[in-house]
């Protein structure tokens, strides 16, 4: 009980010289200190951001169920379509340097690549990726575009008006697949159209709360049409065919934000 007495005494000694230096320090020199100490705080948070995002390599691939992810992850990862496979019901997750740059010599930097489900109840893993992802490619089956515009367009309005996507300003590819088919819609024809669908998202949204309760963040440009172009994160639009093995517009992405 003494030791701990002697400690109390002790530190009060210590708080009354602390406080009685304070007092001797001019203003002036005293705010000028707390600046510098608070301007070297923020500079210190800000390059430890900094260093983690650039050191991230892990690239998401979502969309909705059957926009053909899980063939392009098979694609990327080493050349095959597995046409066979079944709907992702777990996340097909794996790190690589990607196919085409198996024959390129010299060391290259691996892919962490994530292919989230794209059924609506599994959609929750995709929350639990974003904080470390580099970038994201939003697959939309170019074939069947039309039927699953309203939901591909919902799934991607909640990506971008995602807190993490936001803040961290994640590039967006969205990525047009199976434009192999004769039939196939075109990447200009699906980007307007889901600008259309997402300008009438955010109307219907802001219209029942001035905060939207399912997202972190509005979008777009007040007063002005919706445009991919209004978002803090670049998104760009390309095409692909995860059967026929066209993806060298998304690996161009890929490498775009994970140097090799």
């Amino acid at each position: 009980m003494e030791n701990l007495e002697d400690l109390k005494i002790l530190a009060e000694q210590w708080s009354h010289q602390g406080i009685e230096y304070l007092q001797k320090i001019p203003p002036s020199q005293l705010y000028a200190a707390i600046g510098v100490l608070l301007f070297t705080t923020i500079l210190l948070f800000l390059s430890i951001r900094l260093v983690t995002r650039t050191k991230s390599n892990t690239v998401l691939l979502s969309g909705l169920t059957g926009s053909g992810k899980t063939v392009l992850f098979y694609q990327l990862r080493d050349g095959s379509s597995h046409q066979g496979t079944v709907t992702s019901m777990e996340p097909n997750e794996g790190t690589f340097v990607l196919h085409s740059e198996n024959t390129k010599k010299g060391k290259i930097k691996p892919v962490h690549l994530v292919d989230v489900p794209g059924h609506s109840r599994l959609r929750p893993k995709l929350e639990e990726f974003l904080p470390q992802a580099a970038a994201i490619v939003f697959v939309v089956d170019a074939l069947e575009f039309l039927p699953n515009c309203r939901a591909a367009s919902e799934y991607l309005y909640d990506i971008l008006t995602n807190a993490n996507v936001v803040k961290n300003k994640i590039p967006v590819l969205l990525c047009c697949n199976k434009t192999d088919k004769l039939t196939a819609h075109t990447k200009e024809f699906i980007r307007k159209q889901m600008e259309k669908e997402i300008e009438k998202l955010r109307a219907s949204r802001s219209a029942v709360s001035t905060a939207d309760i399912a997202n972190d963040f509005t979008i777009g440009i007040e007063g002005q049409v919706f445009s991919f172009s209004h978002c803090c994160n670049k998104v760009t639009v390309a095409e692909s065919s995860g059967l026929t093995g066209e993806t060298a517009e998304i690996q161009d992405f890929i490498r775009e934000y994970i140097k090799p």
